[in-house]
């Protein structure tokens, strides 16, 4: 039996007008910053997280913790594993926690729940920390997050710390960031262990007091691995690594974070705000960094020599760079060959979103567009920063314009995240995971071969000869990377959006 699929209007298809201030493209001399962190347009269907799902991702790489989510079990299914961050030691916070409230919860309250599960939990787990996270139920019904969770740290004599994460507290879920940031300063940065965890002392888990050469690496979750690609560089030229907040880190580890001596910053995104509080707290410096590709990750280790002044590091780094770049550079040939003069487009988290232009630059590509979901101003203007002119910048982007805009760019190779996978697939554009599910460490000058080869095996496996090819693009809707940066941005949402 043959089933009809009616055709969708043609006005329901075109995107809506209000749309088009969120999209601009990359001028000289111009602001070339698109509207952004505002509350997404009514029908458009976006697929932005939560304000609990931005806290959620930045706590739960700490490896020896709990991660309770108070709310109803679908807030916890969703976010479990969210990182996809890996662990050298314990595994603890790959289970998945919830109070899993009922509708009598809803009715009566959970705080009585919340109580007894932190106990339970505790007793049979004996974790170093347990966080928990409210959620929008928890917001709207007004349980006492702080007050349980007090109570629960003196009865069990642990650190539970709250979170107060209500999914509908911003339209943007970089404040589940800000907020995950919050709870590590109030609650964890600077503490002692508790009084009867007598089996953590502080100085035997780390003390660099006397080490000039400390310090954290902030805004690094260990995707992947990318931070054991990041930590033997540090080693190598001489510096210890306080804490890492948070991928593959440690309750106590990051306890002590207040006692290193400079914050690197990775993730722009997630961790400036620590960065910031931390230097104000306990006047610990900060320089941002970024050990994505060749070019930058140089970039990043002599800004740490040259911070600590040491004239050895400042050799040794060189050494390393060298040594590194030699290597790299004859193992990257063939993959250049093939990929020099593709095209990419990156639409990815805040950070990723610059934080990756120059590696597709050394790999001979052009990025003809980039974009993120949840960006704010500053992130735009680092991408503004970034990006070469003519590139097309669009924030918040819905599935249909994004379809518009890989049928209109004709890119190569969308670097994306698993919601957008299908869409490029479908379409006959090659993908390539750079969020949490992917399985090889991009980090540093050996992360840079694996992104290298990721990327062209992707691009150059022979099912796109055999594929369905994008449609033809129509009259005006022809425009190439060349000619965009000769058009006015109203001529160019016009093409991309469709008139209406």
């Amino acid at each position: 039996m043959s089933i009809k699929v009616p055709e969708i209007p043609e006005e329901i298809i075109k995107t809506l007008k209000s749309r088009k201030k969120h999209m601009c493209v990359k001028k000289d001399g111009t602001n070339s910053i698109p509207s952004c962190n505002e509350v997404s347009v009514p029908g458009m269907v976006t697929q932005r997280s939560c304000v609990y799902g931005g806290a959620r991702v930045v706590l739960m790489p700490i490896t020896d913790a709990i991660h309770l989510v108070h709310g109803p079990l679908g807030c916890a299914s969703c976010t479990w594993d969210i990182r996809g961050t890996r662990s050298s030691g314990s595994e603890l916070y790959r289970n998945g926690f919830s109070t899993d409230l009922q509708e009598k919860d809803i009715v009566f309250g959970g705080e009585k729940k919340l109580l007894e599960t932190i106990i339970e939990l505790n007793q049979i787990f004996e974790p170093a920390a347990i966080f928990v996270y409210a959620t929008c139920v928890v917001g709207l019904i007004g349980d006492d997050l702080k007050s349980v969770c007090s109570e629960a740290g003196k009865i069990t004599g642990s650190r539970v710390i709250p979170v107060q994460s209500e999914g509908f507290r911003s339209v943007n879920k970089s404040l589940g960031h800000q907020l995950a940031c919050d709870a590590l300063l109030e609650y964890l940065i600077g503490t002692e262990p508790p009084q009867n965890k007598g089996n953590v002392k502080r100085n035997e888990v780390k003390d660099h007091q006397d080490i000039d050469h400390s310090l954290n690496i902030l805004g690094e979750f260990n995707v992947a691995g990318d931070f054991w690609a990041i930590k033997p560089l540090l080693k190598n030229i001489g510096v210890s690594i306080q804490a890492v907040v948070t991928g593959d880190s440690t309750v106590e580890e990051i306890a002590q974070a207040n006692l290193a001596k400079l914050n690197l910053v990775q993730c722009q995104k997630s961790s400036r705000y620590l960065a910031d509080a931390m230097e104000e707290l306990y006047n610990i410096p900060q320089i941002r960094v970024n050990f994505f590709g060749v070019e930058e990750t140089s970039t990043s280790l002599r800004a740490i020599a040259k911070f600590f002044k040491d004239p050895q590091m400042i050799e040794t780094v060189e050494k390393i760079i060298k040594s590194e770049t030699e290597r790299v550079e004859e193992s990257i040939t063939p993959y250049r060959q093939h990929l020099s003069g593709k095209t990419v487009a990156v639409y990815v988290g805040g950070n990723k979103a610059w934080s990756l232009i120059r590696a597709f630059e050394e790999l001979g590509m052009k990025v003809l567009l980039t974009g993120t979901q949840n960006g704010l101003p500053e992130d735009y203007q680092r991408i503004k920063e970034t990006v070469r002119d003519g590139t097309l910048v669009v924030d918040d982007a819905n599935a249909m314009e994004l379809a518009r805009l890989l049928d209109k760019y004709k890119p190569d190779l969308l670097v994306s995240g698993a919601k957008e996978k299908y869409l490029s697939l479908k379409m006959g554009v090659a993908f390539c995971d750079f969020n949490h599910d992917r399985i090889s460490a991009f980090a540093g000058f050996k992360g840079f071969l694996n992104f290298a080869r990721e990327v062209d095996r992707a691009v150059s496996s022979p099912v796109w000869n055999l594929s369905p090819k994008i449609k033809a693009p129509t009259k005006t809707d022809i425009f190439t990377a060349r000619s965009i940066e000769k058009k006015p941005k109203e001529e160019v949402t016009e093409i991309v959006q469709g008139s209406e």
